[in-house]
């Protein structure tokens, strides 16, 4: 028998130039999801049954604010689950609300973060009652949520707000599940595992700690063969708790690091910044101080006479607009440092556990 390939984010990318079929690639092409005609009717459909397990229905009418390549998929399964169902990105909350009330739909489709920011939009700039949209169901995807989220969007908007977990690579859904402490309920038998994160097993006896989601693609014409480890890690209760399900991620680990979203390399912000003279050392800094995730990166100049050049500041921002769609701040540390240090992550949201998975316990 032969041994299952085990793929990361970046094996993905790697294997872009080979791949055939429809190509679901990530924001920043850090991933590149082949997808035969078979395996797209199987993703739309695992993404429709996800629709109608939260309640969404042939009365509903689905707008998805969600990236590429998630949104054209949620929107083509939410076609055949409700009467109407259109894509309209994430960005732009008058846009949305100008969406919303156009086409009269009765559920969004968005991240956790993308919902929040549109109800203190609501709320603050907009000064509009959320009732007034007439949602009836919230879907909530593709981001790890902040504490009471659900609760609080469904008090506001007196919908139903549920959440569904995603494929990270090709953004079909794979469970769902209705409360924020519930574990997921998967849409398939034998597709979701726990992995270790130091050795490429599957951890089937569910002792307590950390493991990595991994996904199993069976019968996928590409990958079937293949075990995705999806960078996202879940915590496991002790096994004298009894069965706890399976649970929903609430970190990230490896070289990709999730925000507003999308995942951002961290090789790939090295690889730049390497390029660019005098750049010694730089930390990425990720918060969550409101509805929003925020991205600054603070790089160290090892001459002095480049701290206050804004031909260098400029340069540093184009190469890191020219990585991603996410928007990131760029700050120049005031002091300098001659010798050269690592990069370094700080996530300020307590999501992302490290850039080694061998070093997490």
């Amino acid at each position: 028998m032969t041994a299952a390939r085990w793929l990361t984010r970046d094996d993905l990318r790697a294997g872009a130039r080979s791949a055939t079929g429809l190509l679901l690639v990530a924001p920043d092409a850090s991933s590149a999801f082949p997808l035969g005609s078979g395996d797209r009717a199987e993703a739309e459909g695992l993404t429709g049954s996800a629709l109608r397990a939260v309640g969404v229905g042939e009365r509903d009418r689905v707008v998805v604010a969600l990236a590429e390549p998630m949104g054209a998929l949620w929107a083509a399964a939410a076609a055949d689950v409700a009467s109407a169902a259109a894509s309209v990105g994430p960005r732009g909350r008058m846009r949305l609300i100008h969406a919303l009330s156009a086409l009269g739909a009765t559920t969004l489709v968005a991240t956790p973060t993308g919902a929040m920011d549109l109800l203190a939009r609501l709320h603050l700039e907009f000064l509009l009652d959320p009732l007034d949209l007439g949602l009836r169901h919230i879907v909530l995807t593709g981001e790890i949520a902040s504490k009471r989220t659900l609760r609080h969007l469904a008090v506001e908007f007196d919908a139903h707000v549920t959440e569904v977990y995603a494929n990270p690579f090709s953004g079909g859904a794979l469970a769902w599940r209705t409360a924020e402490n519930d574990p997921l309920t998967p849409l398939a038998d034998g597709v979701l595992h726990l992995a270790s994160l130091t050795k490429d097993v599957l951890r089937h006896s569910e002792p307590s700690g950390v493991a990595e989601l991994v996904i199993t693609p069976h019968g996928h014409s590409a990958l079937g063969d293949a075990v995705l480890r999806t960078g996202q890690v879940v915590r496991t209760d002790s096994p004298a708790s009894g069965d706890p399900g399976l649970p929903a991620p609430a970190h990230t680990v490896g070289e990709h690091v999730l925000v507003r979203g999308v995942w951002l390399s961290l090789p790939r912000i090295e690889k730049a910044l390497a390029k660019i003279d005098g750049v010694s050392r730089w930390e990425l800094s990720i918060s969550r101080p409101g509805t929003l995730d925020t991205a600054v990166l603070t790089v160290t100049f090892s001459r002095e006479s480049l701290v206050r050049n804004p031909m260098w500041r400029g340069r540093i921002q184009q190469a890191i607009q020219g990585l991603t769609p996410i928007s990131i701040g760029v700050e120049i540390a005031p002091e300098i440092a001659e010798a050269p240090g690592p990069g370094v992550l700080t996530d300020l949201r307590g999501h992302h556990l490290g850039r080694d998975r061998t070093l997490i316990v």
